[in-house]
């Protein structure tokens, strides 16, 4: 008896025993909702196999794919307070970093990273959408900053990547101060005559957007991502009126001239690389030809616009 129940039945039980499969497996497309398997996923990066919709990316894995091999080195952000208000609400704001610290093993919603894209130095700040929303507070300003001296220390292109939902509410009046310290910190850049580029991805709101989001030399946006500072319903119920298809979404502020370009993922780092060696490289690609004056064809006014 002892050798059928602690035998035979554990043998049985373990073959007729339902397989536990990890949830992580397959993903729901929030678009035309097909189910795509993580490694396909992973190797269209984050974007939907079916619809093309793209599927917000991780900041480590989205700094990978604009590096050139993936490599690049992070440099240490200023240290901050915690919580200088003092701030509680159904949870104390302390409370509340120390579990998405937990959650994503980062610091705050910033990460600044400098290296080669596309072949020429670059300084990299991306934000991180899994920390609190992207939400911008003291720290993310530091990180703003830092990037931008960083930028003028290496003489190197400053490209932003912010991916937020706005300001930092627990931080009140401090994380609105953070557009004017961005702001100055981008026009330190321009200054030295250094690109400033602007990649915007899904979402792009609130204080983010109406500072430093909005005023790269160049703005290039993912297709479909949302550009905005309020959000639809809270413009709809303002207004009083129905907004048009597609507000707000990349392709519309392109057709409507607030972003430059709309680029799929998978160009970003080529569109990048010949973005900059065009601001960088400003001389002729050639010798300028100049006719002389008894020349039959010689234009003075051609001539003068040369």
């Amino acid at each position: 008896m002892n050798w059928l129940t602690n035998y035979v039945r554990p043998k049985l039980q373990a073959l007729v025993r339902p397989k536990e499969v990890p949830d992580n497996l397959w993903h729901k497309c929030p678009s035309c909702g097909h189910m795509i398997f993580h490694r396909d996923l992973e190797k269209a990066l984050s974007v939907c196999q079916h619809c093309g919709h793209h599927l917000r990316l991780s900041v480590k894995k989205r700094l990978e794919m604009l590096f050139d091999d993936g490599k690049y080195t992070r440099i240490e952000l200023p240290k901050i307070s915690d919580d200088p208000l003092k701030f509680k609400d159904q949870k104390r704001y302390t409370d509340r970093l120390k579990d998405t610290r937990a959650k994503t093993g980062e610091q705050d919603a910033i990460v600044v990273g400098h290296g080669r894209c596309g072949g020429q130095n670059v300084v990299i700040a991306a934000f991180n959408f899994d920390f609190q929303g992207g939400s911008m507070g003291v720290a993310v300003g530091e990180g703003i900053v830092a990037a931008a001296e960083l930028a003028v220390l290496q003489d190197a292109p400053l490209i932003v990547i912010p991916a937020s939902g706005g300001a930092r509410m627990q931080e009140g009046i401090l994380s609105l101060m953070q557009m004017a310290r961005t702001t100055v910190a981008v026009d330190k850049v321009k200054e030295k005559r250094l690109p400033y580029i602007v990649l915007l991805t899904d979402p792009t709101t609130g204080g983010v957007s109406a500072s430093f989001a909005m005023l790269g030399d160049i703005a290039i946006a993912e297709p479909g991502c949302i550009i905005g500072f309020a959000g639809a319903r809270v413009i709809e119920s303002t207004i009083r009126e129905k907004l048009p298809e597609g507000f707000q979404r990349a392709e519309y502020l392109l057709e409507h001239g607030m972003i430059d370009m709309v680029v799929h993922r998978k160009d970003l780092r080529d569109t990048l690389g010949r973005v900059i060696s065009l601001l960088r490289n400003r001389a002729p690609a050639g010798d300028l030809v100049m006719l002389p004056v008894d020349t039959p064809d010689y234009d003075p006014e051609a001539a003068a616009r040369m």
